[in-house]
C-alpha cells in the first residue's frame, strides 16, 4: 500500500526564516487557546467524567492502587494526571487541570500548524492552528470545556503524525501508545500512522514497538491482569447494541449537527474544493475516517468523543481553502471565528442543573457525615464525593459499572447481570468491612433503582434506614445512627 506524502517545499522550510515565523505565530495561537477555555473556569466542574478523575485522583493519592482499589474503564494517564496536578495545586479546584487543558489545546494546534505549514506553506501553517482552535469549543459546552480524557487524546494523536510525516517512526509509535494511555479511542490514530509507513519495511515494525512500549510499561507500573481487563476485555456489555436506538441515533445526529454549526464557515469550501483537499491527503482522510470509527465504538455517541475529529477536520480543511484566491481566504476564517463565539456564548450562559443537582447533595451528605465518614452515592454523579469532601464506600464510584446503565439504556440490557465481572461480589465486600454511614439513592426512577436491584434492596433493608429526601433523591442513614441534621 503506497503512502502519499508531501514533500516539503524549500521555500517553506523551518529552518532560517522559521524561527520568525513562531515568534509571530506561537504567541497568537496561545491567546486563541486561552480565550476558548475560558467557560472551562467558569464552574467548579462541567461533567461527571471531570468528577470521577477527581475522585480518583484523591482515592490515588491516600493509597488507592488503580485496577485494585481504583477502577474505570479507562487507561491510566489522565488520571495520573489530575493526581499530579493536585499534587503540586491542591485538590480543592480543577484550575489546575483546566490549565493542563490549554497547553494540551495549544500543543495539538502547534503541531497542526506545523505539519500543514511542511505540506503547504506559510499561510496554510497559520490557517491550520487557527482553525483547529477555533472549532475546538464546537459542542456542547459540557463536552468541549471538561477537562477530560478526549481533550489529553488530541496531542498525542497530532504528535503521532507529525513524527510520521517526518519518518520518525519509532517517535510515531510512542505517541499512539499515550493516546491509547489517555483513552483507548486514542490509539485508531495507528491506521494514518501505518499508511505513512507505506511499504517501509523498518517503519511499521517501529512503530508498533514504539506504541507498544508505553502501554506494556503502565500495565507493569499497575497490575497487568487489572490493566487489560479493565481497559480492554472487561468493558463488553459496555459496548453493546442494548438501548433505545432511536435515542442513541438522536445523540448520534445531534452532535454532528453541532459539530457542523461550529465549521459552517469552512464545510461550504469543503465541499466545493474537495479535489484539491483529496491530493496528497489520503493519510489526513484515514485519520478522519479512523477517528470516526472511534467516536462509534461502543454506540453512545456522547459529545466529546466528536473532539477526535476536529484535528483532521482542520488539516482537510486548510487544504480546501488553499484552492481559494488569497483575498477570499479571510472569509471562512472569520465565519468560522463568528461560529466559535456563539459557542463561547453559549459555555458562558449555559445552565448548570446537574452540577447544581449534584451539589446539593454534596451538601446533605457533608451536613449528615463527618470528615472520617464513608458516605455512597448511588447514581451517575462521582462528583458529588469530591464536592462532599467524603470517602466513597466503595471503588464503584457509579451505578453504572454495577448495571452497566449508561446514558441511552433504556433497561434491557441493565441490572446486576450486566455488571462488570465480580463486581457485586466486591461491592458487598466492601460495604460489609466499610458500612457507609449514609447511603444517597439517587436513581430518580432510573433502570438501576434499588427495587430491581435484589442485592442493593437486601442491603438496604437489613441496615438502613430512610432519612429523608433531597432533589428527588432519597436518604438512608446506618440503623442506630443519629443523623447530624
Amino acid at each position: 500500500m503506497p503512502a502519499q506524502t508531501v514533500a516539503p517545499s524549500p521555500s517553506v522550510s523551518e529552518a532560517g526564516a522559521g524561527a520568525g515565523y513562531w515568534t509571530r505565530l506561537l504567541p497568537l495561537l496561545a491567546v486563541l487557546a486561552c480565550v476558548t477555555r475560558i467557560p472551562s473556569f467558569t464552574r467548579p466542574l462541567w461533567n461527571p467524567d471531570e468528577g470521577y478523575l477527581a475522585v480518583q485522583a484523591g482515592m490515588l493519592a491516600h493509597g488507592g492502587e488503580l485496577y485494585g482499589t481504583v477502577v474505570d474503564r479507562k487507561p491510566p494517564l489522565v488520571p495520573w494526571l489530575y493526581q499530579a496536578a493536585f499534587a503540586l495545586a491542591g485538590p480543592e479546584s480543577l484550575t489546575s487541570v483546566r490549565i493542563l487543558a490549554v497547553l494540551a489545546q495549544l500543543a495539538t494546534a502547534v503541531a497542526l500548524a506545523s505539519l500543514a505549514r511542511r505540506r503547504w506553506g506559510d499561510t496554510a501553517g497559520r490557517t491550520a492552528g487557527v482553525l483547529y482552535l477555533l472549532i475546538s469549543v464546537g459542542l456542547n459546552p459540557e463536552d468541549a470545556q471538561a477537562a477530560a480524557f478526549e481533550v489529553f487524546i488530541l496531542p498525542c494523536t497530532a504528535a503521532a503524525m507529525w513524527c510520521a510525516d517526518r519518518r520518525r517512526w519509532g517517535a510515531a509509535g510512542l505517541a499512539v501508545g499515550c493516546a491509547f494511555l489517555a483513552k483507548q479511542t486514542g490509539g485508531a490514530v495507528l491506521l494514518p500512522v501505518l499508511w505513512l509507513c507505506g511499504a517501509r519495511r523498518d517503519g511499521p515494525v517501529r512503530v508498533i514497538a514504539g506504541a507498544a512500549a508505553p502501554v506494556l510499561a503502565a500495565a507493569l507500573v499497575t497490575d497487568p491482569a487489572g490493566f487489560l481487563f479493565w481497559t480492554v476485555t472487561g468493558s463488553g456489555t459496555y459496548a453493546s447494541l442494548g438501548g433505545s436506538v432511536l435515542h442513541i441515533a438522536g445523540r448520534a445526529l445531534g452532535n454532528a449537527a453541532i459539530l457542523a454549526v461550529a465549521c459552517a464557515g469552512f464545510l461550504p469550501s469543503l465541499v466545493r474544493n474537495r479535489h484539491a483537499a483529496r491530493t496528497g491527503t489520503t493519510d489526513l482522510w484515514l485519520w478522519l475516517a479512523a477517528s470516526a470509527g472511534a467516536v462509534a465504538v461502543g454506540l453512545h455517541f456522547f459529545g466529546h468523543y466528536y473532539l477526535q475529529l476536529l484535528p483532521p477536520l482542520a488539516l482537510l480543511a486548510t487544504a480546501a481553502l488553499r484552492a481559494l484566491p488569497r483575498d477570499r481566504l479571510p472569509g471562512p476564517v472569520l465565519a468560522t471565528a463568528c461560529c466559535c463565539a456563539l459557542f463561547l456564548t453559549w459555555g458562558l450562559l449555559a445552565p448548570s442543573t446537574e452540577l447544581d443537582h449534584a451539589r446539593r447533595l454534596a451538601d446533605a451528605a457533608a451536613h449528615r457525615t463527618g470528615p472520617g465518614e464513608r458516605v455512597l452515592f448511588w447514581g451517575m454523579h462521582p462528583e458529588a464525593y469530591w464536592l462532599a469532601g467524603r470517602t466513597p464506600a466503595s471503588r464503584y464510584l457509579t451505578a453504572g459499572l454495577l448495571t452497566n446503565y449508561s446514558g441511552g439504556r433504556d433497561g434491557t440490557r441493565t441490572g446486576e447481570p450486566y455488571a462488570v465481572e465480580g463486581g457485586w461480589t466486591v461491592f458487598r465486600e466492601e460495604l460489609a468491612t466499610h458500612p457507609p454511614a449514609l447511603i444517597v439513592d439517587d436513581s430518580r426512577g432510573k433502570p438501576y433503582a434499588p427495587d430491581r436491584l435484589p442485592s442493593l434492596r437486601r442491603l438496604l433493608a437489613a441496615g438502613y434506614e430512610e432519612a429523608g429526601t433531597v432533589d428527588g433523591a432519597v436518604l438512608y442513614e446506618r440503623a442506630g445512627r443519629r443523623g447530624r441534621a
